[in-house]
């Protein structure tokens, strides 16, 4: 349990930090060329990490459900949907936008044994902890609205 907690907390840090990467990179680049770039990287990491950590069992592919292919589709919907989503909101918000409904579905696709997935009960406990997580993006959010009103508020009035 201990070590899917670290890998937790470090898949949460390298998404968080390639977010950014990313969205630096759709400044100088569009969009496509953003989202060829992190997956073509991505693929050949993996491959060349593959290779050196599985060798060839890295091709055998018994098994696999026809359908489980487009996964590689979902991760261009992924990269495209949140750098442009970082580019208009920024970092902090979008990502806890992404976190909340990464949670969400998470949730639902338990709760129904969607996907393969083992079918998880859904309780009250768990609606309640996705409702405070929503309501503190709210007030995340519109505190950096009031803050950024107060902020011009000043600006203006010194002006004056």
């Amino acid at each position: 349990m201990l070590y899917g907690l670290i890998l937790s907390l470090i898949s949460g840090s390298l998404i968080g930090l390639q977010n950014i990467f990313n969205s630096k990179v759709n400044e100088r680049t569009g969009i496509w060329v953003t989202t060829t770039f992190v997956l073509g990287m991505g693929f050949l990491a993996s491959f060349v990490m593959g290779l050196i950590f599985d060798g060839k069992l890295l091709f055998v592919l018994d098994n696999m459900k026809n359908w489980y292919w487009i996964s590689g589709i979902v991760g261009v919907g992924v990269v495209f949907c949140l750098t442009k989503s970082t580019r208009i909101l920024g970092p902090t918000y979008a990502i806890s936008i992404v976190l909340t409904s990464q949670l969400m579905f998470a949730l639902l696709f338990d709760s129904r044994g969607w996907l393969g997935l083992e079918k998880v009960p859904f309780s009250s406990k768990q609606l309640i902890g996705v409702l405070l997580i929503l309501s503190g993006i709210l007030i995340f959010k519109l505190n950096g609205i009031s803050f950024k009103r107060i902020k011009l508020v000043k600006n203006q009035s010194s002006k004056i």
